[in-house]
């Protein structure tokens, strides 16, 4: 057994999501991800079934797993009751565990996902917070939008949000202690070590490619090669 499929073997989701694939493709025929990316599925459990260790290390680096939507269609439909939405959960937390992750474009858009949604939930409580989504991060939203984060305040008012305002309703102010716990969820969960290693691991790749951190991650905000829908 190669030390990459050893490691996989050890997550749990992949104990619970990999039996044995008869490589029948149903997993990829009920894909909604696999009608738009370059995404088969049924071909990563077949890889992964063969512990091919330079196939297993090139998936990590791929952007191949990031494609997958965890809708878990996959596994309603498996005659073997195989998931391969939790395998690839799995390989995800593989490859940001051991940096390749930074590797692909979609790979790099963890730094992304963590310094805007996770650290949002640790400041403010909350995926997605408004005051945050400005407009010149967004201008494909168009004028309407930009009318909107420039009057913030007064249109969640009028929608009857709470924003930032103590007790009950939409968007409140979550209280510290509150905030304080969920801290202490990502640290009992190894969620901030996780974070760490994000940052670790993206630093290094952003001095590689000669950009400070802002140029990385904007590049890493904003880029798409335009090469990852499947072709007809």
């Amino acid at each position: 057994m190669g030390k990459l499929y050893e490691k996989l073997s050890q997550d749990i989701r992949f104990q619970e999501g990999m039996n044995a694939c008869i490589n029948c493709g149903t997993c990829t025929a009920i894909c909604p991800a696999a009608e738009f990316y370059r995404y088969d599925p049924r071909q990563i459990v077949d890889t992964i079934q063969r512990q091919d260790e330079e196939a297993i290390e090139a998936l990590l680096k791929s952007e191949t797993i990031w494609y997958c939507g965890e809708c878990m269609s996959c596994v309603t439909r498996c005659p073997r009751n195989n998931a391969p939405g939790l395998i690839i959960i799995a390989l995800r937390s593989l490859s940001q565990e051991l940096g390749y992750f930074t590797e692909s474009e979609k790979g790099r858009q963890q730094l992304v996902l963590k310094r805007c949604i996770g650290e949002w939930i640790l400041k403010y409580g909350y995926c997605v917070y408004p005051r945050e989504l400005s407009f010149e991060n967004h201008p494909e939203a168009g004028p309407v939008w930009k009318w909107e984060t420039d009057n913030l305040d007064k249109v969640h008012e009028r929608l009857g949000s709470n924003l930032d305002k103590p007790g009950p309703g939409v968007l409140r102010k979550i209280p510290q202690e509150s905030l304080d716990e969920l801290h202490r969820i990502f640290e009992e969960t190894g969620a901030t070590e996780r974070y760490e290693k994000i940052e670790k691991f993206s630093k290094e790749k952003a001095g590689e490619m000669g950009l400070s951190d802002e140029e990385y991650f904007i590049k890493a905000y904003t880029f798409n090669n335009q090469r990852h829908q499947r072709e007809e």
